[in-house]
């Protein structure tokens, strides 16, 4: 579908982006064609799109898949999907928030028998982080995941320790998948223009994660905590995230200075030192420490 073909769509049906949903329509044919071919689909397998806005990316992926569901918010759309999408009898579309419905549901009902289910989307900029991270976190059959976001998102994605871009997005992401930044895309191949460039990144979800921790909601509440504040060591970032800014355990009149031995005991035994900053520890460093840390505080009164 190109410029031509999508300003007439959206005329002809009386339809104009909106800002608030971050829709911005993607032109630009070769590009479709290369993210459908970084998605490996085959007959067999199952795609998820996400936002498929006037259905340029849908109908694609109706060619390559054996299987096709596309979930959109936006109900004025679902006429202009209809006409592009009607010579197409194994693609569904669903009206709901990606963010809101029961997609282990849409998975059952949709995707049974599917040899591999794999996510493909031109995601909204201002929701990116919180769809993958629901994609992740929901623990769905997902192989892989081919979308593009925002340029900048993707190189935080994408990031290693010791760089600008790592932070908490970085683990996160690449404790669920093995990622990989395929193409950059110019702002120029959408209707209207986005004030930045995108990319598109593939996401390959792993059988394991690279490293074992005994609680994943306490290891990534450790992570968020090390990067909260940047510019501080990571020793004061979870000073003030466990013990408040006097270092007492919380919610007791305990010796103030308790508190701070005890991290910098857990630190040591994690063999980190405590100037250093969150930006610089590896995956496997914040594993090491998230397992000391909450042992430490679960030996204490004061912990939960």
């Amino acid at each position: 579908m190109n410029r031509n073909k999508t300003r007439e769509l959206l005329a002809r049906h009386g339809i104009s982006a909106k800002k608030s949903l971050g829709q911005n329509f993607l032109t630009d044919a070769n590009i479709l064609n290369r993210i459908v071919s970084a998605a490996q689909l085959g007959p067999r397998d199952g795609a998820l799109e996400i936002g498929p806005g006037i259905g340029a990316l849908t109908e694609k992926l109706a060619q390559a898949a054996g299987r096709t569901v596309a979930v959109e918010i936006d109900g004025r759309l679902l006429p202009v999907l209809e006409e592009v999408l009607a010579p197409y009898d194994n693609v569904e579309v669903v009206h709901g928030d990606i963010l809101k419905i029961d997609l282990h549901g849409l998975v059952e009902r949709h995707f049974a028998g599917v040899e591999r289910l794999v996510v493909v989307a031109n995601l909204p900029y201002y929701i990116t982080t919180p769809i993958l991270m629901r994609l992740l976190e929901e623990k769905l059959p997902i192989r892989r995941m081919v979308v593009m976001m925002q340029r900048e998102v993707a190189e935080r994605l994408d990031a290693s320790p010791g760089t600008k871009d790592y932070g908490s997005l970085s683990i996160a992401v690449q404790y669920y998948c093995e990622t990989d930044i395929v193409f950059g895309v110019p702002r120029t191949a959408f209707i209207p223009q986005p004030n930045v460039d995108s990319a598109v990144v593939s996401l390959t979800l792993r059988e394991r994660p690279p490293v074992s921790v005994e609680s994943e909601e306490f290891f990534f509440e450790v992570v968020q905590a090390s990067f909260a504040q940047r510019r501080k060591t990571i020793f004061n970032n979870l000073l003030a995230r466990y013990f408040g800014k006097a270092g007492k355990p919380k919610g007791t009149g305990g010796d103030p200075n308790r508190g701070k031995e005890l991290l910098l005991g857990a630190l040591q035994d994690s063999g980190i030192d405590p100037a250093r900053r969150g930006e610089t520890l590896t995956m496997e460093e914040f594993a090491r420490l998230s397992g000391v840390l909450r042992k430490a505080l679960a030996g204490h009164q004061s912990f939960g």
